[in-house]
């Protein structure tokens, strides 16, 4: 026996305003028969509304310490030109790992401080 992915949950502030970040970073959507609203507290999105997703769910408490846990993203277009679409949806880069030969990955911050990488395209990797 084994078990299957369902979602990946993410303690936030905002768990709306979240929703809405990573929906333009990842494409996901929420689920149509359950809509997202400000007022929620616990916000979904996954690939056609459907599973494996995104929950985000409000807790009081801010975000402290560096995640356990984090999400490793690859672009359809270069790492380089998704690394500047995603600081004007308003990541940060916390940590920049690109090598003169191409190489690397970027670790960001979201809105609400949890990191994700940002690392090259399959074509990049020769994996196309």
């Amino acid at each position: 026996m084994v078990s299957s992915i369902n979602q990946v949950t993410f303690d936030s502030r905002d768990g709306y305003a979240l929703s809405l970040f990573w929906a333009k970073v990842t494409g996901y959507v929420e689920d149509p028969d359950d809509p997202n609203a400000p007022e929620h507290t616990e916000c979904f999105i996954g690939p056609d509304g459907g599973h494996p997703g995104l929950l985000f769910i409000n807790i009081p408490e801010g975000k402290t310490v560096k995640n356990r846990l984090h999400l490793d993203i690859s672009p359809d277009t270069t790492r380089d030109e998704e690394v500047e679409r995603l600081l004007g949806l308003g990541a940060t880069i916390f940590e920049d790992h690109r090598k003169p030969d191409g190489t690397g990955w970027v670790t960001m911050h979201d809105p609400e401080g949890n990191e994700f990488c940002v690392e090259r395209s399959k074509a990049e990797r020769g994996q196309a």
